[in-house]
């Protein structure tokens, strides 16, 4: 989030709250409805300006599903095989997963190229599914050259490739329960997370318990950092809040690792720190924004309709190029 408010001041952006693909597994309406004024409130807490960004909910543009529809049909089933997100979230039980959660890749590539996008600010972990809205966008001009130029794009390319925009120290951050694995909503524990609505007393006590290792000293330097997966997070997670390095969230470690029982303690003491000084007054600005709802609900509606009129064009002009009729 930090490095998406960032993005505000350099770049025109678009903000989208991914309610179509929260339903690929199963939601309760209810407390989907409460996710999506959450997640905004979080987001505007956080520093985004709706004024000068826009923000909605996906489900309030419909170009997103009538777009990830045609690239149903432009994307293979072998690139979707290798997208290791399903494989994950699926797990042993893939046979009995949705449809939804197997294609949802394409949707997030008409997320992208719904508005022609030439810069996605992503994690790790969703690169793969970047190249994919990539390949996506080439197949689509491959396929329909012809009727690009005609329609006025000499290069015979509509949709960009998309570059993915990967900065801070913290570029997946990973469970504090297990170091090898994403820190998730969906993790049954909620020991292997922070949340940003969790209190004073409950983030302190979630950093005491993270997982760290039995190794009797710090590591030395990042390449011995990135072989001990538990405190590669922690030390990432703390660059990242305090605006720093991990080179330098590194040598706090190292020098606040004889201020305990654990050499871990003073690195977790720091932690705690700063995610309060960080996540406290945010968490207070989403319990303000969420007394009104409705407020909530005109900025997703302006956001909606600021979405639809890049979208709706863009689509338009992707009817005509597939051949439909429109009127």
């Amino acid at each position: 989030m930090v490095q998406w408010i960032e993005m505000q001041k350099t770049h025109e952006c678009i903000y989208c709250v991914v309610d179509l693909h929260a339903i690929t597994v199963k939601q309760d309406p209810a407390e989907l409805r409460q996710s999506i004024r959450q997640v905004t409130a979080a987001y505007i807490a956080s520093g985004l300006d709706p004024q000068k960004s826009i923000v909605f909910n996906q489900s309030q543009v419909a170009q997103h599903a009538e777009l990830a529809w045609i690239f149903n049909c432009v994307a293979r089933l072998g690139w979707l095989n290798r997208m290791t997100q399903f494989k994950e979230k699926a797990g042993k039980d893939r046979e009995n997963a949705s449809v939804g959660l197997y294609a949802y890749p394409n949707l997030m590539a008409a997320d992208i190229l719904a508005y022609q996008a030439t810069h996605v600010p992503v994690g790790e972990d969703q690169k793969q599914h970047l190249e994919l809205a990539r390949d996506i966008a080439q197949k689509f001009n491959n396929d329909f050259r012809d009727q690009i130029i005609a329609a006025g794009y000499d290069d015979g390319i509509f949709f960009p490739q998309p570059e993915p925009v990967i900065t801070g120290p913290a570029t997946r951050v990973m469970s504090l329960r297990d170091g090898t694995r994403k820190m998730s909503k969906s993790e049954p524990s909620d020991m292997s997370r922070i949340n940003l609505m969790d209190d004073v007393d409950v983030i302190a006590d979630k950093i005491k318990r993270a997982k760290t290792d039995m190794e009797p000293a710090p590591p030395s330097n990042l390449e011995e950092l990135k072989a001990r997966p538990e405190i590669d997070n922690l030390v990432g997670i703390y660059a990242a809040l305090a605006g720093i390095t991990k080179e330098k969230g590194l040598e706090t470690l190292i020098s606040t690792s004889n201020e305990g029982p654990s050499i871990f303690t003073g690195l977790k003491r720091a932690l705690t720190e700063v995610a309060v000084e960080k996540l406290g007054p945010i968490r207070t600005e989403v319990q303000r924004l969420m007394a009104d709802p409705a407020e909530i609900d005109r900025i997703l509606a302006d956001g909606s309709q600021r979405a639809r009129t890049i979208a709706a064009p863009v689509m338009d002009k992707v009817k005509d190029i597939v051949g439909f009729v429109r009127s």
